[in-house]
This record gives C-alpha cells, structure tokens and sequence, in this order.
C-alpha cells in the first residue's frame, strides 16, 4: 500500500517519541541522582536543581537539560553540582545504566512500524542520546531490525537541532529530503526537520504542549499511532 502524500521515510526521535518520555525516563533519573548523592556525598536537591528535575512531582521539568539534551551536555550539567568528577567516566556511567531502563512505548511499535514498512517506507531513528542507548532500547523493544538507519549524537553526523543527522539518514535511505518526515516530541527535532528541508511532525507523548510544537510542526499528533491516518489524507 502507497501513501497518499509524496513520503518516502520517516525519521523519528526516540525518547518522547517512540517511547513515552516520562514513564521511561523520571524513574531512571531519580535512581542516578541518589546513586550520586550517596557515592559523593552531595544533597539531592543540588543535584535535582542542576537538571531542572522536580523531586517533590518526581518529575523531569519542561526547562530540563535532559529533554532535548545530548548525553554529554547531561553528563556536564550533573558535574556542575559534583566538583572534581570525572565527566568522562560520568558519561560512560550514565550511558550504560540508560541501556537498561525499562521502556515504555508509546503505541506497540511492532505492529506499527511494520505497517509502514509496508507502504515501502524507509524509517530511521535519531536521537540525541547515545548511539549504543538507540540500539539498546530499540533492541529490547524488539525492533531494531525494522530500521535502516540508527543514529546518536556520537555517530558522527552531528546532534539536533542541526541538520546533519537527519540529512545523513536521507543518504542512506536514498530519499530526497522533501518527501523525509522527521517525526518528534521537541522543538530540537522539529527545527533540525525544517532545517533539513523535511516534513515535520510533532507528537505530545513528550514534554513540549501543542502550542509549543505547533509554530514548527505541519501537524501536531497525539502520538505516532496517528500517522498513518496523516499519510493517508
């Protein structure tokens, strides 16, 4: 089956976007900071001040470097409450706990993601995350293989909201730019899209609200369960 709309892939964020950001993510963070506490010996609201991160909510607040943030610039803002820690090794810590955070999908992924390959789509993810996190979490969801372009931060084409990445995925999926959608839940992913010359979607499994998405968005979704239905009108 071929879409209505002249699209020939799609590249998605992956945290807000493939899986909900909150569920995913405000547990994991909230063990980090009291991991951290504990081993330095440095109060917990210090280290939640750092990361805009609401423990009474326990909650990652909207201002958050960790929304739209590379892992580094995460690692950089917590070592700003710790003096004298390793960044590098903060880093490396950071990315090999995160491989194993449980995941919260947004829609069953599957299913989804193998109806559009279906419509002889070409998807991609890109996050700002690490690229050995992107493979992780999408190989415990089981769908790693229906990609054929995984990229992070680290890969070596750059970090949104610049263009590069999602231009190097429309390289390697062989799909002009203009007929690419860059699907996600921050204005990060959204203005690398515009950046790239491609269709935007903004989704609200994140933590931007639809007026915050809308000004660089074509359309903004309640989630990636929707797009189909986009395609197709």
């Amino acid at each position: 089956m071929s879409s209505a709309r002249d699209i020939g892939g799609i590249v998605f964020d992956k945290d807000g976007t493939l899986f909900d950001f909150h569920t995913t993510w405000a547990g994991w963070t909230l063990r980090l900071m009291q991991a951290l506490s504990e081993t330095h010996g440095v109060p917990m609201q210090r280290l939640a001040d750092a990361v805009d991160f609401d423990l009474v909510a326990a909650r990652i607040s909207p201002s958050s470097p960790l929304i739209a943030a590379t892992n580094r610039d995460c690692a950089e803002a917590l070592a700003a409450a710790l003096p004298g820690i390793d960044i590098d090794a903060l880093e490396r810590e950071m990315m090999l706990s995160s491989a194993d955070v449980p995941l919260a999908p947004s829609v069953p992924l599957s299913p989804f993601l193998v109806g559009l390959r279906g419509r002889g789509l070409r998807l991609g993810v890109m996050t700002n995350d690490t690229e050995y996190g992107a493979h992780a979490h999408l190989r415990s969801a089981g769908v790693q293989d229906l990609f054929d372009f995984i990229a992070g931060f680290d890969s070596g084409h750059g970090a949104k909201p610049a263009p590069d990445p999602l231009l190097a995925f429309a390289r390697a999926a062989g799909v002009a730019p203009e007929r690419v959608v860059m699907v996600g839940d921050s204005t990060h992913d959204l203005i690398a899209g515009r950046r790239a010359g491609m269709h935007t979607i903004g989704v609200l499994t994140g933590i931007a609200a639809q007026d915050e998405l809308a000004p660089h968005a074509d359309v903004v979704l309640p989630d990636i369960g929707h797009i189909p239905a986009w395609l197709d009108a």
